[in-house]
């Protein structure tokens, strides 16, 4: 058996569709052709020199080699990391079915493969560094190898996708292996990982607080303990009597949380008088909270842990010089690799 890494397209916006559907999707569009009738990489290779006649022969190769793996290496019984785009989230998946074309489907979604669902919306801070590493590589499909990574993430199943913690926070093991890795990717599940070390529980609090601060804002933190659905209140202002005024409420466990905490913290807001609220997840949000964002778009705004590391970056330089000690970052730059995801 293998396990492979199957990304939902560019944005994630074939993730819904995966899960809706219980299948994954070689979603190259144009793509019209049974596969399963290639005998050699040279035929396939023909079909996409076709296929897409103004593609470069580097290109071609690597769209060769994860499409080949994905019709004709992948098989009923491996396990798939699936990253999310639209949370810090990793599923995992088994194959279930031999590669299936659907002549009548609509673009893109003619080549596929029926799956199980393991497990949905794991937090990436659960995995090693190093495991998280071979998950950035940018290709849309290709197997994870090194490091043990098969056995370790069947591991991890058997004990609940419980966090890990032989890794070091940066630190990785390469082994081998010539995929170009997401750097940004990797810097953030470092920065995550950084984060929640530090600031666990009421920490978390506190970290939102200093970028509020940084923002602009005079806030007031609500001491550890019950809150009442109230950790921060923050206005504009030296002495915070400006608006908006926004009430925040934040969990930092690795949990999504659901629309009960929502409802809790509008009526928070009604309490305090506050005009706008902010709730903070580290764990992310259900589909109930994510519902409801259009509903509330005047009212409330999320930060997830993308959010945060977001809005952490874009502030860091205003932060206290005491939180910035504690949260130890620098600026890189690096080159910008080429987009090689599919078409």
């Amino acid at each position: 058996m293998a396990l492979w890494l199957v990304r939902t397209g560019k944005h994630g916006e074939y993730e819904q569709r995966f899960f809706d559907d219980n299948r994954i999707y070689l979603t190259w569009h144009e793509l019209r052709q049974d596969l399963s009738k290639l005998a050699t990489k040279q035929e396939l290779r023909e079909v996409l020199e076709e296929t897409y006649p103004n593609h470069t022969k580097a290109h071609i190769s690597n769209h060769l080699g994860q499409i080949w793996a994905f019709v004709k290496e992948m098989q009923p019984g491996d396990w798939l990391i699936v990253p999310s785009r639209a949370k810090p989230a990793i599923h995992v998946a088994e194959v279930t079915s031999p590669y299936t074309y659907n002549a009548k489907a609509e673009s893109p979604y003619f080549h596929s493969r029926q799956v199980k669902w393991i497990a949905k919306d794991i937090p990436r801070a659960n995995f090693d560094s190093d495991l998280l590493f071979s998950f950035g590589a940018i290709q849309t499909i290709c197997q994870v190898s090194r490091n043990d990574a098969e056995n370790r993430v069947k591991k991890m199943a058997q004990e609940q996708w419980k966090p890990a913690t032989s890794a070091s926070l940066i630190d990785v093991a390469v082994e081998g292996g010539t995929e170009t890795i997401n750097l940004e990717l990797l810097a953030r599940d470092a920065i995550a990982k950084l984060i929640i070390s530090k600031f666990k529980g009421h920490g978390l609090s506190r970290l939102v607080e200093a970028i509020l601060r940084a923002q602009g804002y005079t806030t007031h933190l609500s001491p550890a303990g019950p809150d009442k659905g109230v950790d921060i209140l923050a206005a504009q202002g030296p002495l915070g009597f400006g608006r908006p005024r926004i009430c925040v409420q934040v969990k930092s466990g690795d949990a999504a949380v659901d629309s009960p905490t929502l409802n809790q913290l509008i009526g928070a807001m009604q309490n305090v008088q506050a005009d706008q609220g902010l709730l903070v997840s580290w764990g992310g949000f259900k589909s109930s909270v994510d519902k409801e964002v259009p509903v509330q778009f005047f009212r409330v705004r999320l930060w997830d842990q993308n959010a945060i590391i977001a809005e952490l970056l874009a502030n860091y330089e205003r932060l206290d010089e005491d939180l910035r000690a504690e949260l130890p970052l620098k600026r890189i730059w690096t080159i910008a690799m080429p987009d090689d995801e599919e078409e």
